[in-house]
């Protein structure tokens, strides 16, 4: 079985939850979205062409490794915009400010982000897929919009370098790829493990069977996997929809809290 496995490293980033009120939290590791949003940003598919959205969510399943889940890092934002007017849409930036000036208003909201995270993640494609695993590795080299770690305030900070894995399930994909030593680089948690809050823990997500992480029973006991629900699986990009999936998670560890 073939896989696509890169890396996602920045700064900074930030994997959207369920937001609520002003509140807009992220996860410690990419969603769903997330990555969908980055293929779909390489390959230069906007928003509103939901057709080609739909088959990058249904005809590629995911896997994720967590090196470092990065620190918390919170942020007091606030913005101005003007509210809308009937069925009037502001085009640009200057229009809100201008034409929108006596109905603008401010908007509040703490937001968080994930500081020096860096996971890998692997893509499996199914038969009919809509673009091949080489085809997406080619649009990550030379993506035809900008990359960015769940918010547009958050660039890569490393080359993605993908790679094309043939491997028997996700974990030996995710296990045996290498990217290299990061251009920057190493950051102090990959230095000292002291840096990491679970040092001594290995975080593996993944959809699908169960059996598609790993078909060796060595150090692995499928008793531990726990399976869970998050709702981060696109409907509409245009309308900020999401629907809910199933999500595997497994620790190689001592324990797993």
């Amino acid at each position: 079985m073939e896989y696509l496995v890169f890396r996602l490293y920045g700064p900074m980033a930030s994997w959207g939850e369920i937001a609520v009120g002003e509140s807009r939290h992220s996860a410690n590791y990419p969603s769903k979205s997330a990555i969908i949003g980055l293929l779909g940003a390489a390959l230069g598919i906007r928003r509103e062409e939901e057709s080609k959205q739909q088959a990058l969510i249904s005809q590629y399943h995911q896997a994720v490794k967590v090196f470092s889940p990065g620190s918390i890092l919170k942020d007091y934002h606030t913005a101005q915009a003007p509210d809308s007017v009937g069925k009037f849409k502001y085009r640009t930036r200057r229009d809100e400010l201008v034409i929108g000036r006596d109905r603008l208003g401010t908007i509040l909201s703490s937001r968080e982000y994930r500081t020096d995270a860096h996971a890998v993640v692997a893509l499996r494609a199914n038969v009919d897929a809509l673009f091949s695993l080489e085809e997406l590795n080619q649009a990550l080299v030379e993506p035809k919009f900008q990359l960015y770690l769940g918010r547009k305030s958050c660039p890569l900070g490393a080359p993605l370098a993908g790679k094309i894995v043939r491997a028997e399930g996700f974990r030996i994909a995710l296990d045996t790829y290498s990217p290299g030593e990061l251009p920057i680089g190493s950051p102090a948690w990959s230095i000292d493990s002291r840096w990491l809050p679970s040092a001594n823990l290995t975080y593996y997500y993944w959809e699908g069977d169960i059996s598609d992480f790993s078909d060796s029973t060595e150090s692995f006991d499928h008793r531990s996997v726990q399976t869970r629900v998050r709702h981060d699986s696109p409907v509409s990009r245009d309308r900020w929809q999401f629907r809910s999936r199933a999500e595997h998670l497994w620790c190689h560890a001592r324990e797993c809290k």
